[in-house]
């Protein structure tokens, strides 16, 4: 009886629904997703503007208090019918300080105390302030196995022919401020997180395969645009960029006269393909992405010169990029592969939605790759 009670409540788990949240500076993102036969299913998913909860326009990024937040929270839930409060939170990255550090060769037993050490010279502020993670970062001679790769990286051991060699580690703080920030707004909207994860290693989950060459991620959001690249899984440079899609929106409506709403609804209506009657509209949005696609150039041509190979190819994601003749610019400017994300593909999903799954993609990224993450640890 023992024994058929640990195979059915085995069973139950493995078929348990899990959440992925992404609460955004202008929206917030949830997805709901199950296994069935090894796979990962789509059960419901959904979008919240929080303008309308500022007091300004759909689309425009917010600093909205914990009380707020809770209530779009509560609502995102409730209009999207998800059922289970089973879940993983992303936490922005402007919460955390990501640093790359190299540590002398230790044994794997001091490690702690060794990376603790190290990494007070890279994190300005009190350590009692932060909560500290890191990983060790495989050396390129030493391959990865399928589910450090899978995770987004290594679970911070040390491989065998890395014991006798400078280690490069990847240093996480996160706020303490900020997590008791958001395990409130975790516990007034009645959800149970099982973790916490900075929304870059969520994307990176949920758009990147299995892949060897390094690979750019764009992320354009509202009020940030985020650049991560990523190799073998593994995150190696990451960059803000304080330019995003709203400064896009707001120069619109700035120099045509027009209201907010309005400078939205055309960036998102024509974008850069608007023909010659639109054509101080495209002028407006081209030199903004120029500014960002130039820093992100800079940011791509110091890793190939550091580490002397090149980026193989561009991903796009965000809801900043989902602006019609954005990935033709973005080709011309980056001269390399540039692709939009697809997380959705990562999930079984009705056929007949995929069109519009394909669309909405670069938005849910960071949610999709916290669902599937909350989703292994049912495995």
């Amino acid at each position: 009886m023992d024994i058929l009670k640990s195979f059915m409540g085995l069973f139950a788990k493995q078929n348990e629904s899990v959440l992925g949240i992404d609460i955004g500076a202008s929206a917030i993102k949830v997805v709901q997703i199950r296994r069935k036969r090894g796979r990962a299913v789509l059960e419901t998913y959904g979008e919240l503007a929080l303008g309308p909860y500022a007091g300004i326009e759909m689309g425009r990024a917010t600093s909205l208090d914990t009380p707020k937040l809770i209530e779009a929270v509560r609502d995102i839930l409730k209009e999207s019918k998800t059922t289970t409060t089973a879940c993983g939170i992303a936490l922005p990255l402007s919460s955390s300080l990501i640093s790359f550090i190299t540590i002398p060769p230790v044994e794997e037993k001091q490690l702690k105390d060794v990376v603790t050490i190290e990494a007070r010279k890279y994190i300005p502020v009190p350590m009692n302030e932060v909560m500290l993670d890191w990983s060790i970062i495989p050396k390129e001679d030493v391959p990865l196995t399928d589910s450090e790769i899978a995770s987004g990286g290594a679970d911070g051991s040390l491989l065998p022919d890395q014991k006798k060699k400078p280690q490069d580690v990847l240093v996480v703080a996160i706020h303490n401020e900020y997590l008791n920030t958001y395990q409130s707004i975790a516990t007034g909207a009645g959800l149970q997180p099982s973790f916490y994860e900075i929304e870059l290693f969520g994307a990176i989950r949920a758009v990147i395969d299995q892949g060897l060459q390094p690979v750019m991620i764009v992320d354009m959001g509202a009020r940030l645009t985020k650049l991560y690249i990523v190799e073998r899984g593994i995150l190696r440079s990451s960059h803000v960029i304080n330019k995003g899609g709203q400064d896009i929106t707001l120069a619109i409506a700035q120099s045509l006269s027009i209201p907010i709403a309005d400078a939205e609804q055309q960036k998102r209506a024509h974008g850069l393909k608007g023909g010659p009657e639109h054509k101080e509209l495209t002028e407006l949005i081209t030199v903004n992405l120029d500014y960002i696609f130039y820093e992100a150039n800079a940011v791509l041509l110091a890793y190939q010169r550091k580490y002397a190979k090149n980026v193989g190819k561009i991903v796009m994601t965000g809801g900043g990029v989902l602006l019609r003749g954005l990935s033709d610019l973005a080709k011309v400017s980056f001269q390399t592969e540039v692709v939009y994300a697809e997380p959705f593909s990562k999930l079984v999903t009705p056929a007949f939605l995929n069109e519009q799954f394909a669309t909405a993609g670069p938005e849910f990224s960071v949610a999709i790759g916290i669902a599937l993450r909350r989703l292994s640890e049912l495995e």
